[in-house]
């Protein structure tokens, strides 16, 4: 069974994400989305609150499965049995901080492959803080997140 993981903080999950879930599941047996703590960067949302509504926005997908994670991401991808980290691409400065880790990470541990899928243009430019940012402002965000986060972030910033 080829098991893929697609790692992030998903602070919040977007359509862009959704997006690369979604074409890595299509690709592989069994895709695992991994919800990085990522304390340092001080996210909007708890890991408890980030992987419910990642579940939430994954749910009819049949062969992905969403599992919360801390400390570095080739242990994580060890031990879920991971052959195949997915990352996806968006801007030429994606490209440069995500072939610098995948560089790292075949140094640290170089079991697992990493693959990168392009962003499709209409989520080129969408990232989560720029969701965050709208939403911080009563900006519309539902073209850019699934319904229930937009509900979640108008409930963070009510």
């Amino acid at each position: 069974m080829k098991r893929a993981l697609t790692p992030g903080t998903f602070d919040p999950i977007t359509s862009g994400h959704l997006d690369i879930i979604t074409r890595a599941a299509q690709l592989f047996d069994e895709v695992v989305v991994a919800v990085a703590a990522s304390a340092g960067k001080r996210p909007l949302f708890t890991l408890e609150e980030r992987t419910a509504l990642v579940e939430e926005v994954v749910a009819p997908l049949s062969n992905v499965r969403v599992k919360p994670f801390t400390g570095m991401l080739v242990d994580f991808a060890r031990q879920e049995g991971a052959q195949v980290v997915i990352k996806g691409l968006r801007a030429i400065t994606d490209f440069e901080y995500e072939f610098q880790q995948a560089a790292l990470n075949i140094q640290l541990d170089g079991s697992a492959e990493t693959m990168f899928i392009m962003s499709p243009p209409e989520y080129m430019y969408l990232s989560s803080s720029v969701v965050r940012e709208i939403a911080s402002l009563g900006g519309p965000v539902g073209r850019f997140v699934p319904p229930c986060v937009e509900a979640a972030l108008r409930a963070k910033f009510a």
